[in-house]
């Protein structure tokens, strides 16, 4: 179970990493293609773009040096809320495979906090 959340851990932080640097820095390039962009002002998402990335770092780091390893269940429950948000965006706006996605997303992500906090604490 150990291995499984660590490659949850690992592949939703290149995920939601890519995701917050292309909110925060590629704004513009991409807004264009996404309507649902158009739901929040450029602030709110550059914010959420933050979020992911802090939370990417939250995923691993203070696992892997086992350093307060709470903060890695609490960027993974903050992603599943904010997972939980997207859907609600992307059903305004129908896009059906980015409802899919961010709520797949949202599910590995509550998954991973319930992992490490029940069954799979870190040692």
């Amino acid at each position: 179970m150990n291995m499984l959340l660590w490659v949850l851990q690992i592949l939703a932080a290149l995920l939601y990493g890519s995701s917050g640097v292309m909110k925060v820095f590629m704004f513009d390039k991409i807004s264009h293609d996404v309507p649902s962009f158009g739901a929040l002002p450029r602030g709110a998402w550059t914010t959420l773009g933050i979020v992911e990335l802090v939370c990417t770092v939250g995923l691993i780091v203070p696992a892997a040096f086992h350093w307060q390893p709470q903060l890695t269940i609490v960027a993974a429950a903050m992603l599943a809320v904010e997972s939980l948000v997207f859907v609600g965006v992307h059903v305004k706006y129908r896009e059906t495979t980015s409802i899919i996605m961010s709520g797949v997303l949202g599910l590995v992500m509550a998954f991973i906090a319930y992992g490490r906090l029940v069954p799979t604490p870190f040692v």
